[in-house]
C-alpha cells in the first residue's frame, strides 16, 4: 500500500510540474520586459516593415491559388510540396491582389531538396496546371543557383538564365549582353546561404529596368534589362519544381510599391 501510494504521489508530481512551467512560461512576468515581448514578436516575424504591406496571413491560403494537392501552410509558412517524382510541368502559387510593375519584395525562405524560386513580373501561361512564365528568383536546396535571374518559361525573350550569380549584366536593346563582376563571388555568395531548417531572407527589387536579388544581404544579381523583351509588370508566384519529391516554404512576404 505504501508503495501504491508513493507511485500514485510520484505520478501525481510528474503530471503537475510541467503543467506549472507551461504556465510559467505562457504568462509573462509581473511588470514583464515590454522590450523583450516586442522583440520576441519581432523574430516571430509578426511585424510588417513600415511602407511594406503583407501577402501572406500567415495562417492560410487565403490571397493566392495554387493546384489542388501542392500546396497548404505548414509551419506559418506557404509549403509547396511532393511526396514522390513529380513529372511536371512545374507548377505555381499565385497571389492574387495585382501585377506590380514597380516595388521591393522581401521574403525568408527554406528549401529541403529540389528547386524552386518566386516568380515577379510574370503570367500565367496555363491556368490548369498553374504554370507561369517570366522573371525568377531562383533558389534551389543544391550550391550554383540561388539568387540568379531566370526567364522561366523563356517568356521574358527566351533568355534562360539572364544573370548568374555574382555578376552585373545589361541586356541593351540591340546588341550582345554585357556581363561585369560583383563584389563577391558565386563560392563567397554561397557561404552566407543557410540550409536545413535555418531561414534565408531574399530581397528583389524591380525599379523600372533595373532588377536587384539579395540573399541575406548579399547582392546575387543585378540587370538592366533595355531589352524590347522586358517585362514591365506582372504576377507575384511562387514554385514548385518537376523532378524528385521536395519541399520549399516562404513565409513573412512583404511588399512596398515604388
Amino acid at each position: 500500500m505504501k508503495k501504491t501510494l508513493l507511485g500514485l504521489a510520484l505520478a501525481a508530481s510528474l503530471t503537475i510540474v510541467p503543467a506549472m512551467s507551461l504556465l510559467a512560461e505562457d504568462k509573462p512576468a509581473a511588470g514583464g520586459d515590454d522590450a523583450a515581448v516586442a522583440a520576441a514578436a519581432k523574430d516571430a516575424g509578426s511585424e510588417v516593415p513600415e511602407g511594406f504591406e503583407s501577402l501572406f496571413n500567415g495562417k492560410d491560403l487565403d490571397g493566392w491559388k495554387g493546384k489542388e494537392g501542392f500546396w497548404s501552410v505548414q509551419d506559418g509558412a506557404i509549403t509547396g510540396e511532393t511526396k514522390e517524382e513529380f513529372k511536371g510541368p512545374n507548377t505555381f502559387l499565385v497571389w492574387q491582389g495585382g501585377e506590380p510593375a514597380n516595388f521591393e519584395l522581401r521574403f525568408k525562405y527554406r528549401i529541403y531538396n529540389g528547386n524552386s524560386g518566386v516568380q515577379y513580373r510574370s503570367k500565367l501561361t496555363n491556368e490548369d496546371a498553374m504554370q507561369m512564365g517570366g522573371y525568377q528568383g531562383d533558389f534551389e536546396f543544391g550550391p550554383t543557383f540561388s539568387g540568379i535571374l531566370y526567364d522561366e518559361g523563356g517568356v521574358a525573350g527566351k533568355r534562360d538564365i539572364m544573370a548568374h550569380r555574382g555578376e552585373k549584366v545589361t541586356w541593351p536593346k540591340e546588341g550582345e549582353k554585357k556581363v561585369e563582376k560583383l563584389a563577391m563571388t558565386t563560392e563567397q555568395l554561397q557561404k552566407a546561404i543557410k540550409t536545413g531548417d535555418e531561414w534565408n531572407e531574399y530581397v528583389i527589387i524591380a525599379d523600372g529596368n533595373r532588377l536587384t536579388h539579395k540573399i541575406n544581404g548579399n547582392t546575387t544579381v543585378e540587370v538592366i534589362d533595355d531589352s524590347d523583351k522586358a517585362l514591365k509588370s506582372g504576377l507575384i508566384g511562387i514554385q514548385v519544381h518537376a523532378g524528385p519529391a521536395m519541399k520549399v516554404q516562404v513565409k513573412d512576404i512583404h511588399m512596398k510599391k515604388l
